[in-house]
């Protein structure tokens, strides 16, 4: 049954905040494809499935670059888990076959014997030269630089900033994050993905993640800017 024959007013006020209003105002405006790759994003980060599924068709329907999709998909499975995530690649798969859209993503651009390399390598164009030999501090942070950076990372079909922008808003729509939010609002500032940009980002993801960690993310982006 739909919704908006069984809650005509609110859906009212719903569509009109999130596809009008937040949309319309220029002050936050995003580009369609990096609106929709947030969002998408912040909705994989809040586990909003049937939410996700309605968006991604709606953003197809509006020229959405599909492999930037999947890459974000794929990319998710270190900021929230493969028991998370699996749905939502099962989700798009899905879309996709409907629409008789290739199910391709983008390409690895590391093998198993040099992703540690190439992730570190990563790691210290996004977050400095301090990264360069971080791997060796820990296992995690081995596995962080190979399985994270190598394997995902360095994939084709999005940029590092691209990928920079959905790791904050995987971060941001899952709260609980703050300390990882502050240094990837870092990490995108050094991308090229300033303090303006990030905060439109939060704005076009707020009617899908909420009031509360939205204002959280405007502030993870503001302690990163003074630092």
């Amino acid at each position: 049954m739909s919704t908006v024959k069984t809650d005509a007013q609110f859906m009212e006020r719903f569509e009109n905040f999130a596809f009008k209003e937040v949309v319309e105002e220029e002050s936050v405006a995003l580009e369609t494809n990096t609106r929709y790759l947030a969002i998408l994003a912040s909705l994989v980060g809040s586990q909003g499935l049937d939410a996700y599924k309605f968006i991604l068709n709606k953003a197809l329907d509006e020229g959405m670059d599909t492999i930037m999709v999947k890459e974000m998909v794929y990319q998710s499975i270190d900021y929230v888990g493969m028991s998370r995530m699996w749905s939502f690649l099962a989700a798009t798969n899905e879309i996709y076959q409907e629409r008789n859209i290739s199910l391709d993503a983008g390409e690895a651009t590391t093998t198993m014997f040099d992703r540690l390399e190439k992730g570190a390598q990563a790691q210290v164009e996004i977050f400095g030269e301090h990264m360069k030999e971080a791997w060796k501090t820990s296992v995690v942070n081995r596995w962080l630089a190979a399985n994270c950076f190598g394997d995902y990372y360095t994939r084709t079909g999005l940029d590092l900033a691209q990928r920079e922008m959905i790791t904050f808003c995987f971060l941001m729509a899952q709260g609980g994050c703050e300390p990882q939010l502050i240094a990837h609002s870092k990490g995108n500032m050094n991308m090229g993905n300033d303090a303006e940009f990030l905060k439109k980002v939060v704005h076009q993801c707020l009617p899908y993640i909420g009031y509360p960690r939205s204002l959280n993310a405007l502030n993870a982006i503001d302690k990163a800017q003074e630092a």
